[in-house]
């Protein structure tokens, strides 16, 4: 089963189980009230209301409340290539933040910023937590996860590398798409490994595999919750493979009207156009 966030002329955002020809939703509860039980809600059969998808807006199931964590440097490949390369792999992963104002979802047009030359790409599988999660144990922490969706962690380069941080280049206006939230009994485990391919206008230019992170899902959230409380929403994005447009030569970025899909095994396939910084001019 696949779950999306839905609105309504303008009403309140509603989790929903999508159809499997994606031509209709089942609303299953409103945003607050699923998270509030997102893994008994994953757990049985949507019986609400049924509506086309035409007639809906697809917006992501997130809390506006959410943490959104991700992972640098997660695929040793993906170091390899970067600018890190020469730092070796750290004892401890490299988090940084996104603020759920960033997220978007598949078929949303993403711009490209004025003042960048183009926007990178780097396909992801994102964690959903589900329960709160307090000094837990790494089976504790990923044991909360209840579900997994692809995920676009598009990037400004250029802004990303002014300073030693990060978020200026990870929160672009609607650069962090999101597929399709899929229970995590459906998807197994990430160690087991699930191959993760991103594509630019038709050609692969990332294939790599889950197994190989190097900071697994669990004690990442583990480490985190040793710090901060995670609460039920709250997201983690795990890294991409290699691949990534940057570190080519020469360098390969995305520009308005190119199309990007990110296909994770078990999650679907996440498809977006870039577009001007007109786009965002009339958001």
């Amino acid at each position: 089963m696949r779950f999306v966030g839905i609105r309504r002329d303008g009403g309140p955002v509603q989790v929903a189980s999508l159809s499997d020809d994606g031509a209709s939703v089942t609303v299953v509860a409103g945003l607050e009230e699923f998270w509030a039980d997102a893994a008994g809600h994953l757990a049985r059969t949507p019986d609400g209301e049924t509506v086309a998808a035409a007639d809906v807006r697809f917006v992501p199931p997130v809390l506006p409340g959410a943490r959104v964590i991700c992972i640098g440097l997660n695929y040793l490949k993906h170091v390899a290539e970067g600018s890190f390369a020469g730092e070796g792999v750290p004892p401890h992963p490299t988090l940084f933040a996104r603020w759920t104002q960033s997220l978007t979802v598949g078929g949303a047009e993403v711009p490209v910023p004025s003042n960048e030359d183009g926007i990178d790409w780097e396909g992801e599988v994102m964690a959903y937590v589900g329960s709160t999660l307090v000094d837990a144990t790494p089976d504790e922490a990923l044991a909360a996860v209840v579900g997994y969706s692809t995920f676009n962690d598009l990037t400004s380069r250029r802004a990303q590398k002014l300073t030693s941080q990060w978020i200026l280049g990870k929160n672009g206006d609607d650069s962090g798409p999101l597929g399709p939230l899929v229970p995590a009994g459906e998807v197994g485990d990430l160690r087991d490994g699930l191959r993760v391919q991103t594509r630019v206008n038709g050609e692969i230019v990332q294939d790599g595999c889950t197994d190989e992170m190097v900071y697994p899902v669990g004690d990442t959230l583990s480490l985190i919750s040793h710090t901060f409380t995670l609460r039920p929403g709250d997201l983690l994005a795990t890294g991409t493979p290699s691949g990534v447009g940057y570190a080519r030569d020469p360098q390969w970025l995305l520009h308005p009207g190119d199309t990007v899909e990110v296909e994770v095994e078990r999650l679907g396939v996440l498809t977006n156009t870039v577009v001007g910084n007109g786009a965002r001019r009339g958001r």
